[in-house]
Formats: C-alpha cells, sequence, structure tokens
C-alpha cells in the first residue's frame, strides 16, 4: 500500500506552521540516541521521512521523558509524537498501527523470591516505574496489590529505594542487569509495548488517514527494518501486521 500524495489542506492540517514539529523521546533508546542537537533511531527517521512527503522542514522536539514528549504535542508544540499506544492517550492522541514493538520487564534483587511477573503483584511489593512511561500507565490500570514507586527513572528508583522490583525495556533493563550483578531480570515480559506515531485527535481524517497508511507502507517496504539496523537495534522489533 502506497500512501497518496498529500493535498494542501492535509499539509496545512498536520504541520500548520509551515514546519512539522515532531517530539523525540530521547529517554527510549530503543527508539531514539545521540543528543538534542544530534538526534537519531527510527523516530527521528521517520520524522523526517514524513515532513519529506508533506514538503515541510522538520524541527525535532527531544525530549528525555516520553510524559514530556506526550506534554509537547498535547499542549500544540509539536505535531507529530512518538509513543506507546495506552488508552489513557487515546482520548488525545490518533494513533497509527505501531511500528515496533518492545517489552516491559521487570528487574528484582538476585536474592528475590519472585520468580516470575505474575508473582510481583503483590501486598507489599513496591516497583520502581519512570513516571508517565508506558508500562508506568499499564501498571496504574492493571496492578491489583503491588504499589507504583515513580521517579525519573524505573530502575534508578528501585535501586535508590531498594525496592522489591523495577519495571523498564528490555534492552536497557538488560544492559542494567549485565552491569549489576546483584539484579536479575524477570521473564518472560509483563507487557508488549506497542509504538506507534501519533498526532493530535483534533486533526482531519485526511491527516490521521495519510499517516497511517505513510507508516504501514514504511513497515512494509523495509524503511523501519533498515532504520532500525542502522540504529544497531534488533530488527526482529518491527510490528507486524496483526499489531
Amino acid at each position: 500500500m502506497t500512501s497518496a500524495k498529500p493535498t494542501p489542506a492535509l499539509v496545512s492540517d498536520l504541520a500548520p506552521t509551515g514546519t512539522l514539529r515532531a517530539s523525540i523521546n530521547l529517554g527510549n533508546p530503543v527508539l531514539a540516541q545521540g543528543t538534542p542537537d544530534a538526534p537519531a533511531g527510527i523516530t527521528v527517521d521517520l520524522a523526517r521521512e514524513i515532513g519529506a512527503r508533506l514538503g515541510v522542514p522538520v524541527e525535532l522536539l527531544c525530549f528525555d521523558a516520553a510524559r514530556k514528549s506526550y506534554e509537547a504535542m498535547a499542549t500544540g508544540r509539536a505535531d507529530l509524537c512518538f509513543l506507546a499506544v495506552e488508552p489513557a492517550r487515546e482520548a488525545e492522541v490518533a494513533f497509527t498501527a505501531p511500528y515496533v514493538v518492545i517489552e516491559g520487564v521487570y528487574a528484582v534483587p538476585r536474592d528475590s523470591a519472585l520468580t516470575s511477573p505474575e508473582e510481583v503483584d503483590a501486598p507489599g511489593v513496591r516497583i520502581g516505574v519512570k513516571a508517565g512511561s508506558a508500562y508506568d500507565l499499564y501498571l496504574t490500570r492493571t496492578l491489583r496489590h503491588a504499589t507504583l514507586v515513580r521517579g525519573e527513572e524505573g530502575v534508578d528508583t528501585f535501586a535508590a529505594q531498594s525496592l522489591e522490583a523495577g519495571a523498564g525495556i528490555r534492552q536497557p533493563m538488560t544492559a542494567y542487569a549485565a552491569a549489576h550483578p546483584e539484579v536479575r531480570l524477570l521473564d518472560p515480559r509483563f507487557m508488549q509495548i506497542r509504538q506507534a506515531v501519533g498526532t493530535p485527535v483534533t486533526r482531519s481524517a485526511e491527516t490521521v488517514a495519510f499517516l497511517r497508511a505513510t507508516i504501514g507502507e514504511l513497515k512494509t517496504n523495509g524503511f523501519v527494518t533498515a532504520s532500525l539496523e542502522r540504529a544497531g537495534q534488533d530488527t526482529g522489533l518491527l510490528a507486524g501486521p496483526e499489531a
């Protein structure tokens, strides 16, 4: 499927300032790497490709957390965001289908009695999470017994406060566990994190359809796979059609 050439009305709707402003979350190393002055990664590549198809320049607004990236779009400072699909966000964000799917996992002390993700949701268990992250939102609506402790980084909060568990994205959590032998990860994942392109729900149906068709095309024509490979990420993260 090839996305149609955008109309002038669509370009004006999606990039009302004449520049496509995209919020980039450098706090997720799977999606973006580098510095605010020189960001790179799949979300940067997607933003620039969408801008090229619109025929407008692209401004990358870089943040260190998903909640800040979301707030930039919600307050009108950004036209596009790259966030996980979550019910708490869908009231404000029109999402495409996911382009990559990553995993949320728990870290626990090596001598912990916890052996599975299911056991973490128990009275007395405190879980460190990054405030406003996809896994914070997911755990907020699904946990029944455990308590969330929010901070700037879930694993740092887990370590600093000697919590029973820390939640995070598999790739950086795996690196953290490798560098901290006193910590181990619990498998399998406790959630799938479906990363998609989003824009305000106030955009026109034509605009949303354009974004969805564009992401669908970029998933099937090798663009997403090539971008992941250039960034040193696992190409198996590519979201399938069923996602």
